[in-house]
């Protein structure tokens, strides 16, 4: 665990060090790890007061506090660093990337185990809480803000208060954490549930139109008005709720145009963010409805890659 390898790591997980220079004078992660170092050599050797004062002096030069109990492997590296706190009883693998305001902290007021164990290429994302006597296992990822209070499994993705899986695994493993891109498990299950209900909702109707029980006269003649396909169209789309709002995407504003052609439908979504993940949902959605209208046999749904308008919403939106 020299300084060479300490630098190297640097230059691996950030890319913004410019020179080694720069690495050894202004990255307060780095400092705290070393501090760390003579604290926790102090503390084994029960010198346990000089340990802790020189804990206290490195949390007031570098904004890091790191008991000198707590066991930290090769290569760990604190990006900025300020808020970060772990606790006497901590154990952190090698690899580590520790983003600030991570908090890996105790749940128990004994002499005991009470603080988490990180094992080996874990990424912990900014402002993360990890408290308890619990593991983070190998190649995990913690997204940013979370609060983890339940073991992680190898290689899983966590996000949340409280986290939960978000994904079991990666299928390309990599050091960094996206956080713009980490999936919201809690968004994905209501969307399930919302393709459900949709299916339910169709297979309600199709056995409405088959039943045998006679209708009236006076109730069919009301349904004569025939709308156009783009009214048909847009009617249905408003069956189709964004999980995450709980609005159908024509009041939302999220159908910029609908193109018919014959037989043939193009739907042009434009959505909030790029990184929506139900897209497929609203894909799917948006398909099986307008599939539904008779004389509709394909139907091509786009996502235009512009920014969303808010102006559209009242445009678009049929009453």
């Amino acid at each position: 665990m020299g300084i060479r390898e300490d630098i190297r790591t640097v230059f691996k997980k950030d890319p913004a060090a410019r020179s080694t220079l720069e690495v050894l004078c202004c990255y307060p992660g780095l400092h705290a790890i070393w501090m760390h170092r003579i604290a926790h050599s102090l503390w084994n050797k029960q010198f346990f007061f000089l340990a802790r004062l020189t804990s206290h002096i490195s949390r007031a030069l570098t904004g890091i506090e790191i008991h000198p109990g707590a066991k930290l492997g090769k290569r760990v590296f604190i990006d900025h660093g300020s808020g970060v706190v772990i606790g006497e009883t901590a154990e952190v693998g090698d690899d580590v990337l520790i983003y600030m305001g991570v908090v890996l902290g105790g749940t128990a007021l004994e002499r005991k185990k009470r603080h988490p164990t990180i094992e080996n290429d874990v990424v912990l994302g900014s402002g993360a809480v990890v408290l308890g006597p619990i593991t983070i296992g190998r190649g995990a990822k913690v997204g940013a803000g979370s609060v983890v209070v339940r073991s992680v499994p190898p290689e899983a993705t966590v996000v949340g208060v409280p986290a939960r899986i978000a994904e079991a695994q990666l299928s390309e493993p990599s050091g960094q954490l996206d956080h713009n891109k980490l999936p919201d498990p809690v968004l994905i299950v209501v969307s399930q549930m919302l393709d459900r209900l949709s299916r339910l909702e169709e297979r309600f109707q199709a056995h409405e139109k088959t039943s045998t029980i006679p209708v009236p006269v006076s109730f069919i003649n009301t349904q004569k008005t025939v709308l156009n396909k783009d009214e048909q169209i847009y009617s249905l789309l408003k069956d189709v709720i964004d999980p995450a709002i709980g609005v159908d995407i024509v009041n939302l504003g999220f159908v910029k145009e609908v193109i018919v052609d014959g037989a043939n439908v193009d739907v042009n979504l434009v959505l909030t963010t790029s990184s929506c993940p139900v897209i497929e949902y609203f894909k799917n959605q948006v398909k099986r409805k307008v599939l539904s209208i008779n004389g509709i046999e394909n139907v091509t749904v786009n996502i235009l890659d512009e920014p969303w308008n808010r102006d559209r919403v009242n445009r678009q939106a049929f009453h």
